[in-house]
């Protein structure tokens, strides 16, 4: 069986629609499902499709490795995206073209590369007649753009037993090309790998309070006790709180880029930063936790004062610090604010000192042997928060070499999205070596 280029199956992924549009409402996953079964059967691996609901559909597949004594890998990749509106981008981004030497289109970086990537290795295996060391756990998701209800966590909630006996996984936002320079001006590339990621906690806040007209004095307005309350968490400063995941990557990254690291201050922390120049970019959100408000709503008329203002706020927490994180949000909004969690995942920490990283970092060296792999903490959140809790350590590993003055951050979720045809070729080399030797 000839394997396929893999970005023709990146392009052929991005062609289907399955946009995600939060709270239940989806273009669905199936036909994306379907198409990612198809090759998993050309591929000699059998296939389950299983839905929580019509269409929002996952896919999980089993690869027999050569040594049954070995506890599993899960390599998770999600098949659903966020909304793009064809008037804002060059291309219309479910045509799914190619051109210019990248494959554009809504999940080409976010997160079909690495589904086509995936089932390029697989492919590639079958052609070769290999497999590899232990036994794959695959699971291509739904819903990861929102919180996962159809899809991971639905998954480990419902069908845990796919999972019995795994010992780590890898899914996505990391092992791609980040472009740095030393201190006297000499390239390096970077290839952040991630090892941690904050906690995702969304709070709702409430104020009530006495309603009435308008143009009349009170002293109990709802709206101005939450934004009061608001003001106050936004212009917090959240102190520094080092995990060992970003201390690891400072004192990495500073070696390879031949900057000097001081860490013993949150000024120090934040200088240090600076001197990092680009590569400042993998860890400034993950220094601190952080309450952003988002979202606020209040009223129904101008003249009219209401009784209730709400507002939702993205919180995002370090590792070990959900404690000292919500005393003080509680001590910032004072007594007349109630909260509740909308959502609430812990965060994700596995070591960086591991063999799974070690793997890693062998793999992308062998593909680019002047890189430097280092461990990073992602400041969002990924479908490793389902599989965390089941003792699985998780990892970021989604390989892909970037160009120069391409900006991946940008890409995810952006107008334009696109993904380099060699960064493709390089991350399904990498991922080849990783899964075959690991």
């Amino acid at each position: 069986m000839a394997e396929h280029p893999v970005e023709d199956l990146c392009a052929q992924l991005i062609r289907f629609d399955t946009t995600n549009h939060g709270g239940g409402s989806s273009e669905g996953e199936r036909d994306a499902a379907e198409f990612v079964a198809q090759h998993l059967s050309a591929a000699g691996i059998e296939p389950t499709l299983l839905e929580r609901a019509p269409r929002r559909t996952n896919v999980i597949a089993r690869v027999p490795g050569t040594d049954p004594t070995l506890p599993p890998l899960l390599i998770h990749a999600h098949l659903d995206v966020v909304p793009a509106d064809p008037t804002e981008w060059t291309v219309h981004p479910f045509a799914g073209e190619i051109r210019d030497g990248y494959v554009w289109g809504r999940g080409a970086v976010d997160m079909k590369d690495m589904c086509a990537t995936l089932l390029t290795v697989l492919h590639r295996w079958t052609t070769e007649g290999r497999a590899p060391r232990r036994d794959l756990v695959l699971a291509f998701v739904a819903d990861e753009e929102d919180n996962g209800e159809w899809g991971a966590h639905w998954l480990v909630d419902q069908h845990r037993t796919l999972f019995d006996g795994v010992a780590a996984a890898i899914g996505e936002s990391g092992g791609y090309t980040v472009r740095a320079t030393t201190a006297d001006g000499q390239p390096v590339r970077l290839y952040p790998v991630a090892t941690a990621e904050r906690g995702t906690s969304h709070l709702l806040l409430t104020t009530t309070g006495r309603a009435g007209h308008g143009s009349r004095r009170n002293d109990d307005n709802a709206v101005t006790t939450l934004i009061a309350a608001v003001h106050r968490l936004a212009a917090h400063r959240w102190p520094v709180r080092l995990t060992p995941t970003v201390e690891a990557f400072f004192h990495q990254t500073g070696k390879a880029l031949g900057i000097h690291v001081d860490l013993s201050t949150d000024d120090a922390v934040d200088d240090t930063l600076r001197r990092l120049g680009p590569a400042a970019k993998i860890a400034e959100n993950t220094v601190r936790n952080s309450t952003t408000p988002t979202v606020l709503s209040a009223g129904y008329k101008v003249n009219v004062i209401p009784g209730l203002a709400q507002a939702r706020i993205d919180t995002r927490v370090l590792p070990g610090a959900d404690t000292e994180l919500f005393t003080e949000v509680d001590r910032l909004l004072g007594p007349d604010v109630t909260r509740e969690f909308l959502t609430n995942q812990q965060a994700v920490q596995a070591p960086v000192d591991s063999p799974w990283f070690t793997a890693m970092a062998d793999a992308l060296t062998a593909e680019d042997p002047e890189g430097v792999v280092v461990p990073f903490c992602m400041g969002g959140g990924t479908d490793a928060k389902a599989f965390a809790p089941l003792g699985i350590d998780c990892y970021g590993f989604a390989p892909l070499w970037l160009p120069e003055n391409f900006d991946h951050r940008h890409m995810a979720h952006g107008v334009d999205e696109r993904v380099p045809i060699e960064g493709l070729r390089f991350g399904t080399n990498v991922l080849d070596r990783f899964l075959s030797s690991v």
